[in-house]
């Protein structure tokens, strides 16, 4: 199967961001991938989609707080990526869980409809392992899926 296919067959948002998933893996790697929905007018962030729905369920909203974070990705419009444990401390409250679960390196990366950030992909593995040509790769390759990951699963149900 290719990421195409997996896509146009996917009947549920889960399913959209599963292709997107196993894209990602087989093409930059993840321990643990995430997409968060943001919507910015309301200030509130969702986990649409988690691979580990033990440690990071995909349920109920939380606040988006302004941070350098926010203004990196939101403000700017840029990808973050953190390659320790101690520099994603610097943004993230869950730094702790994350080093437990073998991971410490981190992109997330913008997802825009209409110009406007609506969702971040997240992808996470052992320290360092996000080297720049990883973050090229990521950026390069992974945004138009991720994009069209997103649409499908917008058309198959409610995201925030």
């Amino acid at each position: 199967m290719t990421f195409e296919t997996d896509l146009a067959a996917a009947q549920t948002p889960d399913a959209a961001w599963l292709a997107l998933q196993q894209l990602v893996q087989s093409t930059v790697g993840a321990k643990l991938f995430t997409i968060m929905t943001i919507d910015m007018q309301a200030m509130l962030a969702r986990r649409a989609y988690s691979s580990d729905p033990v440690n990071y369920p995909a349920a109920g909203t939380k606040p988006i707080t302004p941070n350098r974070w926010l203004d990196h990705v939101h403000g700017q419009g840029q990808t973050f990526v953190a390659n320790t444990l101690a520099e994603i401390d610097t943004v993230f409250p869950d730094a702790e869980l994350i080093g437990k679960l073998g991971c410490g390196s981190v992109i997330n990366l913008p997802i825009r409809d209409e110009g406007k950030l609506v969702a971040t992909m997240n992808i996470l593995h052992e320290e360092q392992h996000y080297t720049p040509d990883r973050v090229t790769v990521t950026e390069e390759t992974l945004a138009g899926p991720a994009q069209a990951a997103y649409v499908k699963a917008r058309s198959l149900g409610r995201l925030l």
